[in-house]
């Protein structure tokens, strides 16, 4: 059962990924998505919050909650992976956040 709910966080975690890059790529291919910048914008900061909230809430969870018990994940080697991934997420959730504020206050052309 355990094995399950990491397989589909890490689906979870690959998705997200793919969802910040296609954001990210979009709004640097096109000078507009919505029409509107305030809303690209918007639409950029909470995608972003929302795909940092899953990984934020993996490593506190790693972190501070099953300190005193035995992981899923039980090898050192998988335990990096496992936080590389959560912080390659982070990274992507940073760089949309990035994207999206910048949009939201950038000047309107």
């Amino acid at each position: 059962m355990d094995q399950q709910r990491h397989r589909r966080k890490i689906v979870t975690l690959s998705v997200l990924v793919v969802l910040g890059i296609v954001y990210a790529s979009l709004l640097h291919s096109h000078p507009t998505l919505t029409g509107m910048n305030n809303l690209d914008g918007i639409i950029g900061v909470v995608l972003g919050l929302y795909i940092c909230s899953h990984p934020a809430a993996n490593l506190v969870d790693l972190f501070f909650y099953k300190r005193g018990n035995q992981y899923p994940l039980s090898s050192t080697r998988s335990t990096f992976l496992w936080v590389a991934l959560n912080v390659l997420v982070l990274l992507i959730a940073g760089i949309v956040i990035f994207a999206g504020t910048t949009r939201f206050i950038g000047r309107a052309d």
